[in-house]
């Protein structure tokens, strides 16, 4: 196939960025869309050019850190997909591509695709753990949870942070992806101690990094690679709530 890519590239985030053309031959079908970008940098460094830059890891749609807006969609026109599980088979020969890095004020641009998905971290942070003793593990069955509690914990927990609810929502919420990191740990015996604390110190840092608040239109959970569900955010909310009554 054969592509017009305009993509947009920064320098850094203190310099103005500005979407780029450029034209892409013998592009297979075959090939994965960060491959296919991988394709664009070979030719980049033939002609002496600076390289497009962006997020990669896992290239397994595990690790969260490929998401870009392509097309004006986070990750791309297939939904539920992270960025490096789209193919170019979704494309057509002579298709002209748009690029773009996750927009949100939370998400700082770093340099042409890469973003700075640190606030993220800071979330967790400031709750998204408990307290264990240290030394040998706990015994599995010492603490019995039913299959239906484990099943939806661990969807909960299925979240890999990639951005996309952000990125596609009207106001840069975070509020799924710390409602999933929330419900995860809200449902499990292990997170009941710290579950008041837990939930208000996570909804305050979200706030503090600037994450917009829930739009309520459920787009985060259409673009999201692991179809986290919405109503996680009606529990972060109810667990929000509760332990506003209960704190002293």
């Amino acid at each position: 196939m054969r592509l017009k890519l305009k993509i947009w590239r920064q320098e850094a985030a203190t310099q103005p960025g500005a979407m780029v053309d450029y034209m892409l031959d013998d592009v297979s079908e075959h090939m994965s869309f960060l491959e296919m970008i991988d394709l664009l940098n070979e030719t980049l460094v033939g002609k002496g050019e600076r390289v497009v830059e962006f997020d990669h890891d896992c290239r397994e749609g595990i690790c969260g850190q490929c998401g870009m807006m392509i097309n004006g969609r986070a990750h791309g026109p297939l939904p539920n997909t992270t960025t490096c599980q789209l193919h170019m088979r979704s494309f057509k020969d002579g298709d002209t591509i748009y690029i773009e890095p996750f927009r949100a004020a939370a998400f700082p641009i770093v340099r042409d695709l890469k973003i700075d998905r640190s606030g993220f971290d800071r979330v967790i942070q400031a709750g998204g753990f408990i307290s264990a003793s240290t030394g040998q593990p706990p015994e599995a069955n010492s603490i019995l949870i039913s299959h239906d509690v484990t099943e939806a914990a661990f969807d909960a927990a299925a979240c890999i942070g990639c951005g996309a609810c952000v990125a596609t929502c009207k106001n840069s919420s975070a509020a799924l992806f710390t409602s999933a990191k929330i419900t995860h740990l809200a449902l499990l015996p292990q997170g009941k101690l710290e579950a008041a604390d837990r939930v208000v110190n996570m909804v305050d840092q979200m706030e503090a990094e600037g994450f917009g608040h829930c739009s309520n239109t459920e787009a985060c959970e259409v673009e999201c690679p692991q179809s986290i569900s919405v109503l996680h955010i009606a529990r972060m909310n109810f667990e929000y709530n509760k332990a506003l009554v209960m704190k002293p």
